[in-house]
């Protein structure tokens, strides 16, 4: 019997089949994302290929990987684990080149190959059936002798790199490939810390919540109230989507605030920033969810050290003890001076909210009715709460 022509299609378009997958795992993999060119276009390429040959001479022969042929894929996949290559990178590659190959053959068979293109379909199923357990087992093996070591490595880097100190050599230990650019994000997280017993749970909660999201090992370091993620590059990290699932995966409100690092010798001023504007939401009450500076610019100014704070806030000493006057400049104020949905808020008619701001009016001094009051009021509203 011949030998189907798409086998003869395969083994002709190793090469370039091997080049197309490639620019795949740059796409659509974080980690080889992550990786110079010279790696991906030399080492990755190459093994690559011999995959692809591997798929090739079984795919001839009607067979399995043999015994030698998995040892081999072993001993590939233990020097890449070695390398620093997370185990979800290396199970991602190996079935986005299977996908690969697939969507290839089925652009290039016509009708006439629909049995030989079920076949080939077929066959590429069982390699990744053979190659998946090794591939495992190569990492598992390699990751436990290393996960002490790395781990430590890991959590030295990100000290390093928030505290400004040099950070190469314990990249190379921990198998990180550092980015030219971070966004970093502070997380604080509200209701009781957990009980001592609890707290490991809830660090590995975080921490597999991160990855799972970032499809990717991202740098960070926890604590029961919190922690700080260093996540490569600038770009879309759906950081809102990210808060909500570290509240969910702590069961308790998320607060975080992010700023940009161009560089990693700009992480300490961009984690510094992130965490005071971290903490300045928590102080100002607002609501759970992601900020940037941006969001309380005016608040974080008022926020310097300086006698005008308390000065600021000394406008409302005249009605600091009346509750009822105090919620209603409150109510006026975070719905931009719209009376009516403060009323709405507040559960009182429209006379009520009237009056109590003619008695704001009255006992300090600053008319809400008027613009450059109510802007003074406001202000002094955050200046009170920044100096409780």
């Amino acid at each position: 019997m011949d030998e189907p022509k798409l086998h003869f299609w395969l083994a002709d378009q190793v090469p370039r089949l091997a080049l197309r997958i490639v620019d795949e795992f740059r796409r659509q993999v974080p980690f080889y994302a992550l990786q110079p060119p010279e790696v991906l276009d030399g080492p990755v390429r190459l093994a690559v290929e011999a995959n692809l040959r591997m798929v090739v001479q079984t795919l001839r022969q009607c067979r399995a990987p043999s015994v030698e042929e998995q040892a081999e894929i072993i001993s590939w996949s233990a020097r890449r684990a070695e390398e620093g290559v997370p185990l979800e990178a290396a199970l991602a590659a190996y079935h986005l080149a299977i996908e690969v190959c697939w969507r290839a053959a089925a652009e290039e068979a016509g009708p006439a190959d629909a049995g030989d293109l079920q076949e080939f379909g077929l066959h590429l199923l069982g390699y990744l059936r053979s190659v998946v357990p090794a591939v495992t087992l190569a990492h598992v093996q390699e990751q436990q002798q290393l996960y002490g070591e790395r781990r430590e490595a890991r959590q030295a880097l990100v000290t390093a790199l928030l505290n400004g100190d040099r950070a190469r050599g314990l990249a190379v230990r921990a198998g990180v490939a550092l980015a030219t650019e971070y966004t970093v994000v502070v997380l604080r997280l509200g209701g009781a810390a957990p009980e001592p017993g609890d707290v490991r749970p809830l660090l590995r909660a975080l921490e597999t919540t991160l990855n799972a999201h970032a499809r990717s090992h991202v740098l960070a370091s926890f604590d029961e109230n919190g922690g700080t993620m260093l996540l490569p590059g600038s770009g879309d990290h759906r950081l809102e989507d990210l808060v909500a699932l570290l509240g969910g995966a702590a069961g308790r409100p998320a607060t975080a605030a992010h700023a940009t690092a161009a560089a990693p010798a700009e992480i300490p001023a961009a984690a510094d920033e992130a965490r005071e504007v971290a903490a300045l939401v928590v102080r100002l009450r607002r609501p759970p969810g992601l900020y940037r500076i941006e969001d309380v610019l005016l608040e974080y100014q008022l926020s310097r050290p300086g006698h005008g704070l308390a000065k600021l806030a000394a406008q409302l000493d005249a009605i600091r003890d009346r509750p009822d006057l105090m919620e209603t400049l409150r109510a006026v104020a975070v719905h931009g001076n719209n009376r009516r949905q403060a009323a709405l808020d507040l559960h009182v008619h429209r006379n009520t909210l009237d009056y109590r701001l003619r008695r704001i009016a009255a006992l300090t001094g600053l008319d809400p009715a008027d613009p450059d009051a109510s802007r003074l009021l406001a202000a002094a509203l955050t200046a009170l709460d920044l100096t409780r």
